[in-house]
């Protein structure tokens, strides 16, 4: 295989090469995640290292029938296989876990043993080496770094660094969350020198700036070390004039805004007054705006599948665009946007970002937040919903009275008995502890009394039913079909 990396252009090249049965490593990578172009680099020199393995590259977005086979939604995301199966996976950058995870599937270390970043090799050199540093930085894998990150000092100073100071996600240039863009597009329509810091790039300074300042979210920006506040505020400022008066008193220039020109191309985005205008209405035609590829109900990519489920499971009406369909709204939203990718996700009129930053900010609480903030409203589950959610809350779920430790009645602890002496894990819900599900789950099942076992949301029956699958010798094997 020679040690070289080997870019997949279909479904039918990757299966004919897992055919062979040799170790292969697909690496998931986006042309606009810088991750994924960091990552890309150490893949790259662990492929010298282990040329028994296939070291295989797919533009996750250009091959959504590959990323869809593997359940990709986020990028970098790489999966091992053998013998034509999936071992392990790994998503996110993380050099050491990544060395560590080719050498075990290539054979040549013992799993206790950490990999990286030896694996490397010295052909990796310095550059990539002080990359792998900076991504370990925040993955928890600085035990096999050699120079440790020091603990963060002087936020003061760092904040004092400039007289205007942002501390944002992404750059100026780039920014990775619709509200950094959005206090950037004001600093720069008040005609502001700023400096600004990219919190995604130090988790230290990232988690140590909300103590610091007492605010838990991000963008923060500050005027002559002082807080002003988040993207709510600096719009508020901005609009009611009150942000240029801020910057004068603290002796910061100012200059007048710059006008947007008439006529047929529009200064801030370039495109044209008609697509501009089009654009505009598309994004605030619902207060939660998806623009993806594919339709909710059948998308084209795995990362428009993914914030399609997020909305879904937040319970949050919103409204698509298939970008698919329509060639001038997919590339002039990139341009008014500033975003290169989609899906894009748009909450009253402000992009929040694609699919690995609408994941994070469902995992963190920030989306419900954020949502909530906006005056989006959130449909309430309904009984039926959790209802659904409980049954299949554990593959084998046994509603009773009491919990397995102090069952509240007799047939419930001898369901109990009987899946613990036929080695069964099981869920458990008190049904004693909330009437609604009590009296819910008999109509949701048609089944009048409890305890009621369930295997993968479906009804298996209540104590009798048990029992005698249990003296038949099929209690076990049915609930492991």
């Amino acid at each position: 295989m020679g040690g070289a990396v080997k870019d997949l252009q279909s479904k039918a090249e990757l299966d004919g090469l897992l055919k062979t049965g040799a170790p292969a490593i697909l690496h998931f990578w986006a042309a606009w995640c810088d991750a994924s172009k960091h990552m890309d680099q150490v893949f790259s020199h662990l492929s010298t290292d282990f040329p028994s393995v296939h070291f295989l590259r797919v533009e996750a977005e250009e091959q959504p029938e590959i990323s869809e086979a593997y359940s990709v939604s986020a990028v970098p995301y790489f999966v091992f296989l053998k013998d034509g199966k999936t071992l392990d996976k790994l998503e996110g950058a993380d050099p050491s876990s990544l060395a560590n995870k080719v050498a075990k599937i290539a054979g040549s270390v013992n799993p206790s043993y950490p990999a990286a970043p030896a694996s490397l090799g010295m052909a990796a050199g310095p550059t990539v080496l002080e990359t792998v540093q900076e991504l370990a930085k925040g993955h928890g894998s600085t035990q096999s770094i050699t120079q440790k990150k020091q603990p963060v000092t002087g936020l003061q100073d760092l904040i004092n660094s400039h007289p205007v100071m942002l501390f944002m996600k992404g750059t100026p240039e780039a920014p990775q969350c619709g509200f950094s863009k959005k206090v950037v597009n004001i600093l720069k329509e008040e005609n502001v020198k700023f400096g600004t810091f990219d919190i995604l790039s130090d988790n230290e300074v990232r988690e140590g700036l909300k103590q610091f300042s007492n605010w838990p979210t991000f963008p923060q920006l500050y005027c002559q070390g002082e807080l002003l506040g988040g993207c709510d505020i600096a719009i508020a400022m901005h609009e009611s004039g009150e942000l240029k008066e801020v910057f004068r008193d603290h002796g910061i220039g100012t200059g007048t805004e710059t006008a947007v020109k008439g006529g047929e191309i529009t200064e801030s985005t370039g495109l044209s007054a008609t697509l501009d205008s089009r654009l505009e209405s598309l994004i605030n035609s619902s207060p939660v705006m998806l623009f993806m590829k594919g339709k909710p109900e059948e998308p084209k990519c795995g990362f428009s599948r993914k914030v399609v489920e997020i909305l879904k499971e937040e319970k949050v009406d919103f409204g698509s665009f298939d970008i698919l369909t329509d060639e001038e709204v997919r590339q002039g939203l990139k341009v008014y946007s500033n975003w290169s990718s989609y899906p894009q996700l748009y909450i009253k009129g402000e992009l929040i970002g694609g699919s690995d930053i609408v994941l994070e900010m469902q995992k963190s609480g920030e989306l419900r937040k954020v949502l909530s903030e906006k005056g989006v409203i959130i449909q309430k589950e309904t009984l039926e919903d959790r209802l659904k959610r409980l049954v299949s809350s554990s593959p084998v779920m046994l509603f009773m009275k009491g919990n397995p430790d102090a069952p509240k009645c007799g047939f419930s602890s001898k369901v109990v008995n009987a899946l613990k002496e036929e080695g069964v894990t099981f869920g458990s819900f008190d049904i004693l502890s909330d009437e609604e599900v009590r009296q819910g789950l008999k109509a949701f099942s048609n089944w009048p009394t409890f305890p009621q076992l369930y295997y993968k949301g479906e009804l298996v029956g209540g104590c009798d039913i048990v029992l005698e699958l249990r003296t038949d010798g099929a209690l076990k094997s049915t609930l492991s079909e």
